[in-house]
């Protein structure tokens, strides 16, 4: 009878039974018993119930003394430490009641011979009954025991569990959450261990931490046990998953690979005091990805399979078996942050507009910028010396920094990653941060004025001084409906998932080549021809970037499909428009190796660019390589909403040209549905557009170039500035004229430009004309939205 009252095996345990097992175990007994059908492993074990730790509390007569002491804390008659102490010491020194006792010891040997050992390893995890409600996380609010192996050990293990109920950080968080301390009572799981010192661990989200973003699976992945990763003591491994092509067999749809540092490792310990250690990883392990391409997308499927069974997105702790290659789902709550944002009408947005020298670069946490004083602290026990709204420096934290993270403006750290507890807690605070950046306790100092910028994609940034920037609030309740497509102009995949809630009808312009200047950094020919590439330094600088790549040119053909797939993904399923690469030979030259492939030109703005360079012998490898990543992107990725479009095409016989080296390399047009569009810049392009009507699914107009050629004016000479002009007479006369003309062939027409943003005469024109598309800057999306919608009710009037 006592062993019924006091434990529940996870698999007769259900999410409802949060009362008498606290989120935590709850929510393992859901796991174990309901989602078994859907092939996810969880390690098995037990919960004791709430009933045990009140008996526990009781047989030790502590109830009325914790009461009291809590009461004092209130009252200011004790600090917090004090009360928090006592009350743990009342703990640590109870004793057990028999039956309870018993009914572990009896649990734990069923456990260990089911697992055919005599004293199997044990997790020991903490979970408060109000622990995991959908407004508080109390991640790491309690005490974790890993490694336990023995019934003396596992019973000091338990008690040390009750006791972390009131740490001072447990205690702070619940006062902070409005959460009676009186009513709330402690269950203790009791979990096999997974073997993941032989192999690794992480956290994963079936939402995307940052931007709130549904669409994505976000996998950090380390070495060993997962405590490094939870407590940001590592940088991790980070993966993402695009969820929509997940349930698709024939696509992998792994959207981000970023190899994390991962200079720690947790392992057991067989010293019952210390049952684990950090240990140094092997320079192997660190250059190695944590998880192979299959186990990422078992572990993004099974977080979408947890996020369906309890109906929101989720925070989920995985494990690898070293020894089995197996892997395990180990904990899962509710998502506390993003999923409560998500389905807000309204995004306040950040735009930098001037900084300082940049002193440090880490992992953005939200998207917020905040200016103060750097206050260095090493430790919690020194917040007395911190100050309030100062920006708070150091070097990762844990639970015990919550009361002092709450009193800063932002937060940088050394180590840790997306989902380190710093992350983690920043979000819930409503704070900016910038994890991972290395050295921000070496490099900043206390008072120096500087300003936390996380507002430029993924990438955080410090600079000195205090920055420029001004806040704007979206609504898009109020935005209107228009049949002139609003599209966004997007280049930067580590910022593209920022701009997903904005109700885009794709991307108008995805600029290759910022990716593989900002991604790949390598002229592709370089990697082409690596093995006779004669500049040694070049040499050597692209062996160390390519690390791990055999074929040096898979570096480029992966990296360029991954870093178009986030683009891609921001805006699934609406089309994606990626412009082939359209560097300048002064451009390329300067990407790594690229000085032995490039001429010196006079005037590279009419020289050897676009379409000329793709059937080139001079360029065609490269050119190539682009084909094989634009054709992963759409057959193996499965973003087949992508769209192709080829640059400054001078003519309809370099149309033909481009279009069978295309398809030579995998990509020919109308096959798997892929289109092809045409960049309209050039006024051969305008005169010809029936004829380049029949090559090409549609136009792109490049206001800047057409403007260009068609007055004679160089767009970059600020002497003629004042005659370059968008709105000229016979700029105007070549748009007019191109859409027209393309209509009349059955082709598309959109045009990716400023002009509609700065420009009200203009977007009223372009209406006039009946464009297809705009595609503007995601800043500039709202009001060219409203201002389209309202040329296009002037002309409905008329």
């Amino acid at each position: 009878m006592a062993e019924r009252a006091s434990i529940l095996w996870f698999k007769d345990v259900r999410r409802a039974d949060v009362a008498r097992v606290g989120g935590k175990n709850a929510s393992l007994g859901e796991l174990t018993g309901a989602m078994a059908d859907a092939g996810i492993a969880v390690p098995s074990g037990f919960a004791t119930t709430a009933d045990a730790y009140w008996s526990f509390i009781d047989a030790n007569d502590l109830r009325q003394k914790i009461s009291s002491t809590l009461d004092d804390l209130s009252k200011g008659k004790l600090m917090l430490a004090e009360a928090g102490a006592a009350i743990r010491g009342m703990i640590l020194h109870g004793e057990w009641p028999t039956a309870i006792a018993d009914a572990i010891c009896h649990a734990y040997r069923q456990l260990s011979e089911r697992a055919g050992e005599a004293a199997v390893d044990v997790a020991v995890r903490s979970s408060a009954t109000a622990e995991d409600l959908p407004d508080a996380s109390f991640a790491g609010q309690q005490e974790t025991f890993l490694n336990v192996r023995g019934e003396h050990a596992l019973l000091a293990a338990c008690r040390r569990c009750y006791a972390s109920l009131f740490t001072n950080r447990a205690i702070s968080y619940r006062d902070a959450k409005g959460f009676d301390q009186s009513k709330v009572a402690l269950s203790i799981g009791i979990q096999r261990m997974v073997r993941s010192d032989l192999g690794g661990a992480g956290v994963m989200f079936s939402i995307d931490t940052e931007t709130g973003c549904d669409r994505v699976v976000v996998i950090n992945a380390a070495w060993g046990l997962g405590e490094n990763v939870v407590q940001g003591a590592v940088d991790p491994d980070e993966y993402e998953v695009f969820k929509p092509l997940l349930g698709q067999a024939a696509f992998r749809p792994i959207i981000e690979k970023k190899l994390g540092e991962k200079k720690f490792k947790v392992i057991y310990a067989r010293d019952p005091q210390r049952p684990t250690r950090n240990v140094p990883t092997s320079k192997a392990e660190r250059a190695t990805f944590v998880l192979a391409d299959h186990e990422i997308l078992t572990l993004a499927r099974w977080a979408c399979a947890i996020e369906r069974h309890y109906g929101q997105p989720m925070d989920i702790e995985w494990a690898k078996d070293g020894a089995t290659n197996e892997l395990f789902i180990v904990q899962a709550r509710p998502e506390t942050v993003q999923s409560r944002r998500r389905d807000a009408g309204a995004i306040k947005t950040y735009q930098l507009e001037r900084a300082g020298r940049k002193l440090l670069t880490g992992v953005a946490v939200g998207d917020a910028i905040a200016t103060g004083t750097v206050c260095v602290i090493d430790s919690p026990q020194r917040a007395e010396h911190f100050v309030d709204g100062a920006i708070l420096v150091t070097h990762t934290t844990d639970p015990d920094w919550v009361p002092l993270m709450r009193r800063a403006a932002a937060i940088v750290t050394d180590h840790g990653g997306r989902t380190s507890h710093a992350a983690i807690v920043s979000r819930e605070l409503g704070l900016p941060a910038i994890v991972g950046t290395g050295n921000a306790t070496h490099m900043l100092h206390d008072e120096q004025e500087v300003t936390v910028c996380c507002a430029q994609g993924s990438d955080g940034f410090v600079y000195e001084g205090h920055a420029e920037f001004h806040v704007e609030e979206i609504d898009f309740a109020s935005l209107p409906s228009t049949r002139t497509q609003v599209m966004l102009n997007l280049a930067n995949p580590a910022a593209a998932l920022r701009w997903w809630r904005l109700p885009a009808d794709g991307v108008g312009l995805a600029r290759m080549e910022f990716v593989i200047g900002n991604h790949i950094k390598i002229h592709p020919m370089a990697l082409a021809c690596y093995d006779t590439l004669a500049d040694n330094e070049a040499k050597h600088t692209i062996a160390a970037l390519t690390a791990g790549y055999e074929d040096k040119t898979e570096y480029f053909v992966e990296r360029l499909a991954r870093g178009l797939a986030r683009i891609a993904a921001a805006q699934y399923p609406h089309p994606v428009i990626v412009r082939m690469s359209d560097f300048k030979t002064n451009e390329y030259t300067n990407l790594i190796g690229g000085k032995t492939f490039e001429p010196s030109e006079e005037n590279p703005m009419l020289g050897f660019r676009g379409a000329a360079r793709y059937y080139s012998p001079r360029y065609r490898a490269g050119f190539e390589l682009e084909c094989r990543a634009i054709a992963r992107l759409r057959r193996e990725l499965g973003f087949t909403n992508v769209v192709v479009m080829i640059p400054f095409c001078r003519s309809t016989t370099e149309a033909d040209r481009v279009l069978a080296v295309m398809a030579e390399s995998g990509l020919k047009r109308s096959e798997d549905g892929l289109e092809v569009y045409v960049m309209c810049e050039i006024p051969s392009n305008v005169i010809l557009a029936e004829d380049f009507a029949r090559r090409f699914d549609g136009f792109s107009i490049g206001s800047n170039d057409l403007t260009q050629l068609t007055l004679g004016v160089d767009r970059d000479s600020a002497d003629l500035a004042v005659l370059f002009d968008e709105e000229d007479a016979a700029v105007k006369w070549m748009i007019a004229h191109v859409i027209e003309s393309a209509h009349r062939s059955g082709a598309k027409v959109g045009l990716c430009g400023q002009a509609p943003s700065d420009r009200p005469a203009f977007a009223q024109f372009l209406v006039e004309c009946g464009i297809d598309s705009v595609s503007v800057t995601p800043d500039s999306f709202v009001a060219v939205k409203r201002r389209i919608a309202e040329a296009e009710a002037s002309r409905a009037a008329r």
